[in-house]
This record gives structure tokens, sequence and C-alpha cells, in this order.
């Protein structure tokens, strides 16, 4: 391989590599805390730190700790206690937290022009909640860590993970009475603590209304 390219590749790998290193220091200097300190029970495993997603990319790279305001973060610790007080055993299972505008644009970016462009908020339009550490993507794991059945996986773009039909979903099969009622579980923790629910997606919850957070909140421009 020509020496120069060579350089340039390895140049541009190490500044990727770098960059999501630096993920961790940059939400905290923004002021988000890590959701496992706050509520130690909790399980994260983020899905934008893989390729098995609905983009098919790595987002994160190095990146393993979900990051959340500390007013959402403090919700969701009383979440946890409350889904520990219904169901002994059971923990939250974070999917996604706050996201930086630089990958909320590279999500965009590969969407953009198809049918999941309507899943992901508009960079252009000031993003979404997750980009003020306002959300969070959530699930239920049993005592083993597995987790409990929501008629879909979590980042499932189709109308079985809308909330507003879900007799329906089950009157003609496309989820389970027991997965509806995990939803309604998550649903009933969630709120506990604070958190509003999404329409079309059962396992988004926001901690503020989206005109509340660019009122009073900053943005993760980074």
């Amino acid at each position: 391989m020509n020496r120069t390219i060579a350089f340039f590749i390895a140049a541009a790998a190490a500044t990727a590599t770098a960059g999501a290193q630096d993920y961790d220091s940059a939400m905290r200097e923004a002021g988000m805390v890590d959701a496992a300190t706050v509520s130690p029970g909790i399980v994260v495993e983020l899905m934008y730190a893989s390729p098995h997603n609905f983009v098919g990319q790595d987002m994160y790279g190095s990146l393993r700790k979900a990051y959340l305001h500390p007013e959402a973060a403090a919700g969701l610790e009383k979440a946890g206690k409350k889904l520990e007080e219904e169901h002994p055993g059971y923990r939250l299972k974070i999917c996604d937290a706050a996201r930086p505008m630089s990958v909320q644009k590279r999500m965009f970016d590969k969407v953009k022009g198809t049918s999941k462009s309507n899943y992901v908020s508009n960079p252009a339009r000031g993003g979404g909640l997750h980009n003020y550490g306002l959300a969070v993507d959530i699930t239920i794991v049993d005592s083993e860590g597995k987790e409990l059945p929501m008629g879909t996986p979590v980042d499932h773009l189709g109308p079985e993970s809308n909330i507003d039909n879900e007799q329906a979903l089950v009157d003609r099969g496309a989820i389970t009475t027991e997965e509806r009622r995990n939803r309604q579980l998550l649903r009933r923790v969630m709120r506990a603590g604070g958190f509003m629910t999404l329409r079309s997606e059962w396992w988004h919850f926001n901690f503020r209304s989206r005109a509340v957070a660019k009122a009073r909140y900053k943005r993760l421009d980074f």
C-alpha cells in the first residue's frame, strides 16, 4: 500500500477512535451523569454502540455508559424503584440515552430520503430530546437478565411498535396479551418517574417536552 494512503487511513482511524473516546468526557463536561451511578441496579446495553440497530452501523464507538441530564437520571431512579416494588428482580435496561448532535447528524444522514427518516429527529430542525439528555430508550429485563417480551424488539420501526392501538394489535395477533401487559408495566413505572410516552415507539420516553427543552436546557452540541 502507498505510504501516503496508509498514513491517511491510520490518521482517520485514530481520529474516529479519539472522537468516540471523547464522548465520555464531553458528556460529563456538558453536565450529564452516568445513569448507572444514580440507579446502580440498572442494565446498560447501548444499541448504537454496535452495528445491530436499524441504521446498521456503530455510532458510538467505545462509548458504553448511558448518560442523562441529572433531572432525567433522578426520574429514572424513581422508575427503577417503582419497578422493584411491583416486581422484585426485574430491572430497567437502557438501550439509548443522551446522544450528541454529531451522532444525530450521522444517524439522520443514514436514513434521509427513506421511510425510516420519520423515526429520526431532523438535526436541521434542532434534533430531539435525546440531544438534551432528556430522553431514554428502555425496556425491562427479568432476574436472569432476559428482556421481557414486548411484541417487537427495541428499535422496530413499524406499526407493531405503536402504543395507541395495542388492543387492536392483540386482536389481530400482532402482539400477545402478555406482551401488552409488559408494555403497560414499562409505561406505568416510567410515568412514576416523571417520563412521558411516545406514540410510535413503546420503548421511548421523554422527561420534558421539546418546547421546554429548547427553552430551558442546553443541547449536546458536540
